[in-house]
């Protein structure tokens, strides 16, 4: 792998590599140890408008509810490591994903939190959903519906606060002694229960084996959990879901992915709401 873009950063901020350097779509890290004091950190440099938004976020947290941002320049971060073995997929998967479904309400509330210092320059929640009504247009069916529901949704946003963006069991990691923390948040601003949806399409978005979100009492179970953990308005949280499940639809209609998990969690939602 060219890690040129992670190189300079290490004599920059006196860090020891402490693994193996992997790439995600918009950017490459490395697991590092802070060359004084021997802290285990992630080194994380990225050329993308939307994570960069997102690590001045992360900066902006102070670490509440989120990773301990070490330092932070212009392209690149650097992040207290998550060493703990624990992990909110598995919950999920192994009969715990009521225990998941509170630790990641938790973990949004803490980041919702109210602050008095100014914010990061972020992206408007509106901007976010963009895609969706070309989507509907050209595709119909259910993303009709999510479109005319996020439309209604953003027309009139409540509680906005600072949003992580894309809350999910993969982006809130086990700290051990530091509890659950999140990562990688995109850096949007909008109505707080956006932030909430994105649980209900997890951890089936990265691996649909077996089946958690899809299954209709685990989402029931999981609507009232979350209504009550995140004191939301049931109705609310279901049309933020179903708006949810149209974007990410969109995205995966984008990129030729499967679409089948957002879809039946739309479904889901729909009937729940027309109750």
């Amino acid at each position: 792998m060219d890690t040129f873009k992670l190189k300079p950063w290490l004599t920059h901020w006196n860090l020891i590599p402490d693994g193996a350097p992997f790439i995600t779509h918009t950017s490459q890290l490395l697991p590092v140890k802070t060359a004084i004091h021997g802290v285990k950190s992630m080194l994380k440099v990225t050329d993308d408008a939307d994570e960069q938004t997102g690590n001045a976020l992360m900066a902006w947290w102070e670490g509440n509810g989120a990773a301990q941002v070490i330092a932070h320049e212009n392209e690149a971060i650097l992040l207290s490591r998550a060493t703990g073995s624990a992990s909110l997929s598995a919950m999920s998967r192994e009969d715990q994903d009521d225990v998941a479904c509170r630790i990641l309400c938790i973990t949004a509330n803490r980041l919702h939190a109210s602050s008095k210092r100014p914010l990061p320059q972020l992206t408007p929640l509106h901007e976010w959903f963009y895609p969706l009504k070309p989507a509907a247009l050209k595709y119909g069916g259910i993303l009709t519906r999510c479109a005319e529901i996020s439309e209604e949704l953003l027309s009139s946003p409540r509680d906005v606060v600072a949003l992580h963006g894309d809350l999910h069991h993969g982006n809130v990691l086990d700290f051990e002694s530091s509890g659950w923390l999140a990562i990688d948040p995109k850096g949007l601003i909008g109505e707080r229960g956006f932030d909430f949806a994105n649980i209900f399409t997890n951890p089936d978005l990265a691996n649909p084996v077996p089946r958690v979100a899809t299954e209709p009492e685990i989402f029931k179970k999981r609507l009232s959990i979350v209504t009550e953990t995140a004191g939301l308005d049931r109705e609310r949280l279901l049309k933020w879901i179903i708006a949810w499940c149209g974007l990410s639809t969109t995205w995966s209609l984008e990129s030729n992915d499967a679409t089948s998990v957002a879809s039946e969690v739309a479904e889901l939602a729909i009937t729940e709401l027309e109750k």
